[in-house]
């Protein structure tokens, strides 16, 4: 593999998913160790955001020496900076993840990057066995433990699936060793998100039938077996304000509606 390989990882501020807290994400955490094993600490680790951010330093706790950050606000289009700054300093791979743990958490960057750039966009990948003349051999991951090879010239945009190898445990010591990089950079105003309206999650409805079957052939017999009702009654003959009282209680006892 090339010595002079210009690998950046692009990353962002995770989230836990029980305490909500701030770390690093999982998937990012993923293309940062592909990007150490295939460049070492030449790799270039790149975050568009808040440089005072302490879960950065989890990060650079992976054994970097330094850590970039394009400077923007919390309203400001991640992307189009990313884009720019690419565009001028035009690496051979750039690793994203999949999707992010907080903000949107559209998925979208890899693709609106690759369209940015022009660059062809390899999503899901579990490893880069090599790069040679120009050219990556990759693994791509598959439902069910499968792989794809897929072979592309570089440059390239690739996502990097929960099946790739796990970030390497982040050290205290180096993470606060490491050198943040704030770079003042243009901000675009992210006009679509303006618009949008938040709002707490409601709690979806349950499911009136629950399957507890845990083998495909036990799946496939529940949803095709004759179900035997148990305690019900039949409102096919009554009048049709009592059918609709019916349903409407069920809905209420099953908790569907409230």
């Amino acid at each position: 593999m090339s010595s002079d390989l210009n690998i950046v990882a692009l990353v962002s501020i995770g989230q836990h998913p029980k305490s909500g807290r701030a770390r690093r994400a999982e998937q990012d955490a993923r293309a940062v160790e592909l990007g150490l094993r295939l460049a070492g600490e030449r790799v270039q680790v790149l975050h568009a955001g808040d440089a005072a951010d302490e879960s950065l330093r989890q990060y650079a706790g992976m054994g970097l020496k330094s850590l970039r950050i394009l400077q923007q606000s919390a309203d400001a289009d991640a992307v189009v900076a990313l884009g720019d700054y690419l565009n001028e300093h035009r690496p051979d791979v750039v690793l994203t993840g999949v999707r992010a743990e907080s903000g949107e958490s559209s998925g979208m960057a890899p693709y609106l990057l690759a369209e940015k750039l022009g660059w062809p966009l390899v999503t899901r990948i579990a490893d880069i066995v090599s790069i040679e003349n120009g050219e990556a051999q990759i693994l791509q991951a598959l439902p069910r433990g499968q792989r794809r090879a897929i072979q592309v010239r570089l440059p390239f945009v690739a996502s990097v699936d929960m099946a790739a190898t796990a970030g390497r445990q982040s050290a205290y010591g180096p993470g606060r060793r490491a050198q943040l990089e704030a770079m003042p950079w243009v901000e675009t105003a992210d006009s679509e998100r303006t618009q949008w309206q938040h709002a707490p999650a409601r709690k979806r409805p349950k499911r009136l039938k629950k399957v507890k079957a845990t083998t495909a052939a036990e799946r496939f017999k529940a949803a095709t077996a004759k179900s035997q009702g148990t305690g019900g009654r039949i409102i096919k003959d009554q009048p049709a304000v009592e059918q609709a009282q019916a349903i409407f209680d069920l809905l209420l006892e099953e908790g569907v509606i409230r």
